[in-house]
């Protein structure tokens, strides 16, 4: 992944591409596409093969433990981040006395469930200043009344990673009823993440972790696993599915175990642990040591074609994302297509995202094009 030779024979689909796109789907390695054959091999055994995807979920739940320094029991699957926030808000029934904090920098998965509910809580918008979550804003929107604070990590719309340990602060303090529920989907395999004391993790698994679609990673802390387990039916989290009171009475295990309502999609399981494994053979620590110095150049070259960003450089708080606005973003994006450079263009924005797998030629590829709209 960080070098030429493995890049070629891990990711042979970049080669003569430069690919910065991978906060809205990332390019898997060979090694995904291996597992899924395994998938499809053990698939073909029919009942039989329901052995090998059961060993195959406990390996994958057994390495996202240990990616988020967790215990296995912490961890669960399910089949998107849409969904994970939906049986968040069937965990926490939250009413009309209550209030939840979300960013006007998160994703809709995220923020919509608890502005869909009729009944539901009281909605504080903790608003961006310039591409920035400024932490004095946070504080007057806090209280005894807040029971959840939602967050991502890092940002899908500008790359803003917010200063954890100083917002964790302050959510405590400020609000010591609350949940704090972090969507890593656009950090996780790409930094080290210091959000692993959050109540909840939540990551989808088609980003930069290396998976598939009709993935999501749900990690419950044990301290929170009585507030955080959901009420939502289904059977593969219901202890008494198929007992004899079941039509009386529906008993869920606790905690993460509980946002696995129904049978795993295992082909984005087997995906999601190939994923995963590659990613932890290379080092999360190398990626980002490899990626951010990329990340860096690109600011410094923006900032010399005279183009803004969506956000201020971090340097001490990096991420892989990059966003700026222009007035001809839709002629920009025909061009560096045609020159088979894809980055993501939408509401009124063009994303550049910087991976393991990327270059600095492919900055200078990029930057050529932009010169033309200096």
């Amino acid at each position: 992944m960080l070098s030429s030779e493995s890049r070629r024979k891990d990711f042979p689909s970049l080669e003569n591409k430069v690919y910065l796109n991978s906060a809205a789907e990332s390019i898997p390695p060979v090694a995904v596409h291996e597992a899924l054959e395994t998938y499809w091999r053990d698939k073909s055994m029919g009942m039989k093969g329901r052995d090998f995807h059961f060993s195959e979920l406990e390996k994958c739940r057994e390495v996202a433990a240990g990616m988020l320094k967790r215990t296995p029991e912490e961890v669960a699957f399910c089949s998107c981040s849409s969904e994970a926030y939906n049986l968040l808000a069937s965990a926490l029934q939250l009413n009309a006395a209550d209030e939840v904090v979300i960013s006007d920098l998160d994703f809709p998965a995220g923020a919509t469930p608890w502005i869909s509910s009729p009944d539901g809580p009281s909605v504080r918008l903790w608003e961006n200043d310039d591409g920035v979550l400024e932490l004095d804003r946070l504080i007057g929107l806090l209280s005894e009344k807040t029971k959840l604070v939602q967050v991502s990590l890092v940002s899908f719309l500008n790359g803003y990673r917010i200063p954890w340990a100083s917002f964790r602060d302050r959510v405590r303090e400020r609000a010591p009823n609350a949940i704090l529920s972090v969507d890593v989907t656009q950090c996780f395999g790409r930094v080290e993440l210091d959000c692993l004391d959050a109540d909840c993790l939540i990551s989808s698994t088609h980003k930069w972790i290396l998976g598939i679609h009709g993935g999501c990673v749900v990690s419950v802390s044990e301290k929170s696993a009585a507030r955080l387990t959901t009420h939502a039916g289904g059977w593969f989290h219901i202890k008494n599915a198929f007992d004899n009171d079941r039509f009386e009475t529906a008993d869920p295990v606790s905690g993460a175990a509980s946002f696995a309502v129904g049978m795993p999609n295992f082909p984005a399981i087997y995906a999601l642990r190939a994923g995963m494994d590659y990613l932890n053979g290379v080092g999360i620590d190398k990626i980002a040591s490899h990626a951010d110095p990329i990340v860096a150049e690109l600011h410094s070259q923006l900032k010399v074609l005279g183009i803004k960003t969506m956000t201020p450089f971090q340097s001490d708080n990096p991420a892989g994302i990059v966003a700026f606005q222009h007035e001809r973003d839709e002629e920009i994006s025909e061009a560096l297509l045609a020159e088979d450079i894809h980055v993501m263009r939408q509401a009124g924005r063009l994303r550049v995202a910087v991976h393991g797998y990327n270059q600095m030629s492919d900055i200078d590829n990029l930057v050529t094009i932009l010169k033309k709209w200096a």
